[in-house]
């Protein structure tokens, strides 16, 4: 069920190399950022708009979240429909929705959180398609923004 044959609708990694993995953590780094100052700026509500910010963030025009709109990557379906919507979003990003519960909990916490962010980092290192866990279960993947013709 590889992405063969002319009808073929799935990616294929040949045809759709994944995003580079420099440019992923840069883009997640500047969303971080973003979550961060929503926490600072109201206590509560700021932690409430970070988790939903982690959540539906790719769910933007084009798959792109600020920071992958930044860097140029955007997330795609891998049943080659186009971008994402705020529904895959939701699914991929849940990992890290709940590392950033769970970074709410002293020391506990912050180790279950660092284990989480630890773990999508290595799926997304170690796997051909640089796939992590979120967009395995979401079925998505990471493009470079140039690589696939879909509208913004």
């Amino acid at each position: 069920m590889g992405g063969e044959g002319p009808g073929s609708t799935s990616f294929d990694s040949r045809v759709y190399p994944k995003a580079h993995v420099l440019n992923r953590f840069i883009a997640k780094l500047i969303d971080l950022f973003i979550v961060v100052a929503a926490g600072e700026i109201a206590s509560p509500v700021g932690f409430l708009s970070g988790l939903t910010y982690i959540l539906i963030a790719d769910g933007f025009a084009g798959g792109k979240s600020i920071g992958k709109r930044l860097v140029g990557l955007q997330t795609v379906r891998v049943d080659g429909r186009g971008t994402v919507g705020f529904r895959e979003s939701i699914i991929r990003n849940l990992p890290l929705g709940g590392a950033q519960v769970a970074y709410a909990i002293p020391y506990i916490g912050w180790l279950a959180s660092l284990a989480i962010v630890a773990f999508e980092s290595f799926l997304i290192i170690g796997n051909e398609q640089g796939h992590r866990l979120g967009d395995e279960v979401a079925r998505t993947h990471v493009l470079d923004a140039g690589q696939l013709a879909v509208p913004d």
